[in-house]
């Protein structure tokens, strides 16, 4: 096992916060992290965080042959897998000391405890038994790690169930789950581990070590208990001395958190029964929590003004008021109507007239009722060339930007007193055919 690196002034700054009786995440001395208990959906599959440490326990059932001391009893293996993925100090391959160490305690919190029944998992006495096998995969290590193993372990064990067994003569049939209900395991007792950190000692004791507080601690106890305030394991480590009180202190310590902890499996495993039997979400994707803001929600403060004069009370008021008072009136003005179905809303809202400088503001008048235009007549063909008041000059196709030069002395007249040039006149394509028509009237 890799030591990560830890600077000398973080020892410091844990080791002066705990000898002024705080933590760095701001728990008190015998608070637990948060602890939640999430199953998966298959049985037996059971995950624990314990603040920022994950463990997850799968429990699979296979049938085998007993040993030869005991031969009415079954099996229970237990096996804890440290990979790199939870921590950079765990090398992948063999199990390291650490591994080892929590893997022997774990044996030692579970089997010698006697907290399974192992004579209900006997098929045929000498020849077939269930060999249970408990998998504890560390997902992320933060500290504690012990605790959210021993907690995994036990509600796992507590939410499986193995097949059910028919043995006629000398043939042994297993039902699958789809046949038969399957059956759940005889547990005595649930066996809860608890961690105590010393300091400077055995001076200062804290419940639930982080990594770093680990690293700086001078010893560490395992206590092994259940609620029926019976030690089923005790595991000490480290260079110091305690005294006969302080590991009496310790134990009724863990007394109230051992309870504390079964009631809390027990209330998950009633609501996950309840959940299988009503057909709702159940299993990882249902307890899973999104890491994204759902929602925005500010707290209001509490401002202390029991020291404020009176004055520096009414100009507090004063601002407040001028703060409501202002944002009314932004609210009242926050919403402009511009026509049917067009509406601005608040400043900084798009407007045609001030979206850019260099766009031209045009306004739109009604539209002309339209219309009819009866066909004109064919003209007849003539031979003779077109005069030269005939001729109209068209500068472009459209009907309203077109502007006709005519030299009509006929049905355009004009004053000699105008501005205009001599004898032309400007008209659009619709007053032009409009003149047309009256000419063909007229003749």
């Amino acid at each position: 096992m890799r030591e990560s690196h830890f600077s000398t002034c973080e020892r410091n700054f844990i080791l002066q916060s705990i000898s002024k009786k705080l933590r760095i995440d701001g728990r008190q001395p015998y608070d637990y992290r948060r602890l939640k208990i999430t199953f998966g959906v298959e049985r037996g599959c059971c995950q624990v965080e314990l603040g920022k440490t994950r463990v997850l326990a799968q429990v699979t059932a296979t049938v085998g042959q007993p040993k030869p001391n005991r031969p009415t009893d079954g099996i229970l293996f237990v096996n804890v897998e440290l990979s790199p993925m939870a921590s950079p100090a765990f090398e992948p391959g063999r199990l390291s000391e650490f591994g080892v160490y929590v893997n022997r305690l774990m044996e030692r919190c579970l089997k010698e405890s006697r907290c399974l029944d192992t004579e209900s998992l006997c098929i045929v006495a000498g020849e077939k038994v269930w060999i249970i096998r408990i998998d504890l995969h560390v997902l992320n290590h933060d500290g504690n790690l012990i605790d959210s193993a021993s907690i995994a372990a036990i509600t796992s064990l507590a939410h499986f169930r193995r097949p059910d067994v028919e043995v006629s003569g000398d043939e042994v049939t297993v039902y699958p789950v789809e046949e038969r209900e399957p059956i759940a395991l005889s547990l005595h007792h649930m066996p809860i581990c608890v961690s105590f950190a010393f300091f400077q000692e055995g001076k200062y004791v804290l419940v639930d070590p982080t990594e770093k507080e680990e690293k700086v601690m001078d010893g560490k106890m395992v206590i092994g208990m259940n609620k029926y305030r019976e030690i089923c394991t005790l595991q000490m480590a480290g260079d110091m001395l305690l005294m006969h009180e302080q590991i009496l202190r310790c134990s009724n310590i863990a007394v109230v958190k051992v309870t504390e902890i079964t009631e809390l499996i027990q209330k998950a495993l009633e609501n996950d029964k309840q959940a299988r039997a009503t057909g709702a979400k159940f299993g990882f994707a249902e307890s899973m929590e999104p890491q994204k803001i759902t929602a925005m929600k500010k707290n209001l403060a509490e401002v202390n003004m029991e020291n404020l004069k009176s004055s520096e009370v009414n100009l507090l008021a004063e601002n407040i008021s001028d703060d409501s008072s202002s944002e009314s009136s932004d609210s009242s003005e926050s919403i402009r109507l511009w026509g049917a179905g067009t509406a601005k809303l608040g400043r900084n809202s798009s407007d045609i007239s001030s979206s850019d400088d260099n766009s031209e503001v045009m306004e739109l008048s009604p539209p002309h009722p339209a219309v009819a235009v009866p066909p004109r007549p064919a003209k007849p063909k003539s031979s003779l060339p077109p005069a030269e008041s005939d001729i109209i000059n068209i500068d472009d196709d459209s009907e309203d930007d077109v502007k006709v030069i005519q030299k009509t002395p006929d049905f355009a007249q004009k004053d000699e007193s105008s501005g205009d040039e001599a004898g032309g006149q400007k008209l659009t394509l619709r007053e032009l055919l409009m003149a047309l028509k009256k000419k063909k009237c007229s003749q």
